[in-house]
């Protein structure tokens, strides 16, 4: 490696939650320590807050805490947290009937199995009437009852059952920003970026700044937001819509504090839906994060207003509500010579399946792990990002509209919409027409890039009744009697498991007085 072409400093433009995560995964894989001279430097506004959405997470933030350094603990103490066992739908199969709510949950835990998948054999009727969920999982028994995944004495990031966390999102980032900087010594600045000055040769060359005066880096990344001022702004890169795939484009939020501090805290995201869009509900230690989704094509924004109050309750009535715009869809190029744009600069896709942070990180990790040394590396390093995480967003963007296409409501015109093909990608249709004839299996998911896979996809499709015509397929599952024996076996070890369990507030509690055991 040549002295003139090594990538030995980096600006990172805008903080939040994409800024301070993507500082913590570059500090962490690039630098060797305080006397280092690799250089980080991320600049933010002081003028622009944090939006606080995005407090869902999947499974897979556990490893990028443990991975990063950062306490379960600490975490939990700092950030709100608490524990998220699945995705629990309401009435998004169809509208109530005779007061009577659709239910069903995307669970964390995989679907139990011994020699044999369950699936199959649960399509034959092998578990008679029970819901796909209760007949392959113990964990659909915990949420209902409003347990923890784990008990005070298992150490940090270890569980008995599969959990992401529901977290504050405006604490997450100060909780990064600290980490940052105090262990990784990167270089916070607030100021303004006024001007960003690009090379012949399409490299971003330096940014003026109102307060720090002049920035210049061998590389930038652009965590700006949906003004995505160096990728969007200053290199031009198109943005490419998928409002036609999925529809909403506004969200209303608002946060509830608890009626009874000592009450019940949800161990799942309960996502209800409305004939507009969507609501999500979520139980933090102080409070309940509540806020509706919706498409402003189908409804208007004083009454998307009037319909998570009236979700609420009279609670709402002294509450502020805040509308956030939401832009749905991606960059035509995520990195572009010498900058990346993460986050909402990158894209965004809906907040259903807490899509918003698990894009980030996974952005983030992919760019730490396979960033050059040399800048002779940068082209091939960012054909390859941006072929793996194009790939990865289509995808995305298939689960969350598969929600939506299954779904048999017919009182809006947003749901009737939904179910147009020409709305759905033909990937997603291909996989739908196969998967009519025989169950979904590992075959169908051949890349680790494809973020959600055959688990979740399973618990979807059958939480909403998908049908998949086994007539044909009868010979090759031989294992009825075996698969009635573990059927009752899961039933019958369903409500022990949950009694073992702890209570979810109580838990919090208790990692809030005595923490965690390190592991």
């Amino acid at each position: 490696m040549r002295a003139d072409t090594a990538i030995k400093s980096i600006v990172i433009v805008g903080g939040g939650t994409a800024g301070w995560l993507a500082a913590n995964y570059l500090a962490r894989c690039l630098k060797a320590g305080p006397g280092d001279d690799f250089s980080i430097t991320l600049i933010e506004s002081p003028d622009i807050p944090t939006i606080g959405v995005g407090e869902g997470t999947v499974p897979s933030m556990r490893q990028t805490l443990k991975f990063l350094g950062i306490s379960e603990t600490e975490f939990i103490r700092e950030c709100d947290a608490t524990f998220k066992q699945s995705i629990e739908f309401v009435d998004w199969l169809h509208v109530p009937k005779d007061g009577k709510h659709h239910r069903y949950y995307h669970l964390f835990d995989d679907p139990i199995r011994q020699d044999f998948d369950l699936t199959p054999y649960w399509l034959k009727g092998c578990a008679g009437a029970t819901n796909y969920a209760d007949a392959v999982s113990m964990q659909s028994l915990f949420c209902d009852q409003s347990r923890g995944p784990k008990h005070i004495t298992t150490p940090e990031y270890e569980g008995a059952s599969g959990y992401a966390y529901h977290l504050d999102a405006v604490k997450f980032a100060k909780l990064l920003t600290r980490h940052a900087t105090e262990r990784h010594s990167v270089r916070h600045l607030l100021g303004n970026v006024t001007q960003v000055v690009v090379k012949d040769n399409g490299h971003v060359d330096y940014l003026d700044t109102d307060r720090c005066g002049r920035l210049q880096a061998d590389f930038y990344v652009d965590c700006s937001g949906f003004a995505s001022l160096l990728v969007g702004g200053a290199l031009g890169v198109p943005f490419i819509d998928k409002g036609g795939e999925l529809f909403v484009d506004h969200a209303v939020a608002i946060q509830v504090p608890y009626a009874d501090p000592e009450g019940p805290i949800a161990s799942q995201t309960i996502s209800t839906a409305r004939d507009a869009g969507w609501i999500w509900d979520i139980g933090l230690s102080a409070r309940r994060g509540t806020g509706y989704v919706y498409s402003s094509k189908y409804t208007d924004h004083d009454t998307a207003e009037q319909v998570i109050r009236d979700y609420i309750g009279p609670a709402a009535d002294e509450l502020p509500c805040r509308k956030i715009p939401m832009r749905i869809g991606y960059r035509e190029t995520f990195w572009q010579g010498n900058c990346v744009a993460i986050g909402l600069s990158q894209g965004f896709i809906e907040p259903l399946e807490a899509t918003a942070l698990l894009m980030v990180d996974g952005a983030c990790r992919m760019l730490a792990e396979q960033f050059p040394t040399d800048s002779a590396a940068l082209d091939g390093a960012a054909k390859r990002y941006n072929r793996l995480l194009r790939y990865g967003y289509d995808r995305v963007i298939d689960f969350i509209k598969l929600h939506y296409y299954l779904s048999r409501r017919d009182d809006s015109a947003f749901w009737i919409d939904n179910r147009r093909a020409e709305t759905v990608s033909d990937h997603l249709l291909e996989r739908l027409d196969q998967w009519r004839y025989a169950p979904p299996s590992a075959y169908d998911f051949f890349s680790k890039f494809e973020v959600f896979n055959l688990e979740n996809y399973l618990y979807v499709l059958y939480g909403m009744d998908f049908v998949t015509d086994m007539a044909s397929h009868g010979a090759r599952y031989p294992e009825d009697e075996a698969a009635r024996r573990l059927f009752d076996q899961i039933r019958q070890a369903r409500n022990n498991a949950a009694v073992q369990m702890p209570d979810h507030r109580g838990l919090i509690d208790k990692i809030h007085k005595f923490g965690l055991q390190k592991t």
